[in-house]
């Protein structure tokens, strides 16, 4: 029989890539079309496209570090607590544990066996995987997620800013929106296939609020952009 395929292994860094790749496209974009529609001439569009690209690379992966890290001193802080009470009190940590496949619906007899036999495997294990739900597959990578959130980054935004180097300055904004949406679609095409999940619903809601944001972002260039020469 072959196995079954399953991607959860791959949300960690998945979430941080996909989150990264549409923030750069996004991004990149909406800021130079809110310029296009207060310029004239292509290198005020220039400027902003890289000014984003590399502000937004390096924000993004100083804020996926410190927000993951977060989450991983959470978990060892657990950790910590879960090893001193399994040192201090081990009949009540396997009561805990035993309760907690009686909820999942074993019987108290075979509860109270798979807790002592998991227990005496790896007690900690046990615990932080079906009391904490930390596992190795979940567990927190700050360095990985960061990596990954500004490489993504760089790839979706460098995209919008060929457009704006190459695209004729007097149709910028089209220009900018439309390949954007490709880029959007095809960024969700390949989040839905290494995810496993609905590819129509990725894309349509990506593009979604994709349109809304760069609307946004043109609306403002026009309402408060002054024209340069």
């Amino acid at each position: 029989m072959e196995s079954e395929n399953h991607y959860i292994n791959r949300s960690g860094w998945l979430r941080a890539a996909v989150l990264g790749a549409n923030d750069g496209i996004l991004s990149t974009t909406s800021l130079t079309i809110g310029v296009a529609a207060a310029s004239i001439t292509r290198e005020p569009i220039l400027l902003a496209a890289v000014a984003g690209l590399v502000a937004g690379a390096l924000s993004m992966a100083a804020g996926e570090y410190v927000s993951v890290s977060s989450q991983s001193d959470v978990e060892s802080a657990d950790l910590q607590r879960e090893k001193l009470a399994l040192q201090n009190m081990p009949q009540e940590e396997l009561e805990e544990l035993a309760e907690i496949y009686i909820r999942r619906g074993l019987n108290e007899k075979l509860a109270k066996q798979v807790a002592s036999e998991l227990m005496a495997h790896d007690a900690l294990e046990a615990h932080a995987r079906d009391e904490l739900g930390i596992n190795e597959i979940t567990q927190a990578n700050p360095l990985t997620a960061a990596i990954a959130s500004a490489v993504s980054f760089i790839t979706g935004g460098f995209l919008p800013l060929l457009v704006a180097i190459f695209a004729p300055i007097k149709d910028m904004i089209f220009y900018q929106y439309a390949f954007s949406i490709l880029f959007l679609a095809f960024s969700g095409i390949l989040a839905a296939k290494a995810g496993g999940s609905n590819i129509l619903k990725a894309v349509v809601r990506i593009c979604i609020w994709g349109t809304f944001a760069m609307a946004a972002s043109a609306l403002a260039g026009y309402v408060f952009g002054v024209k340069t020469a």
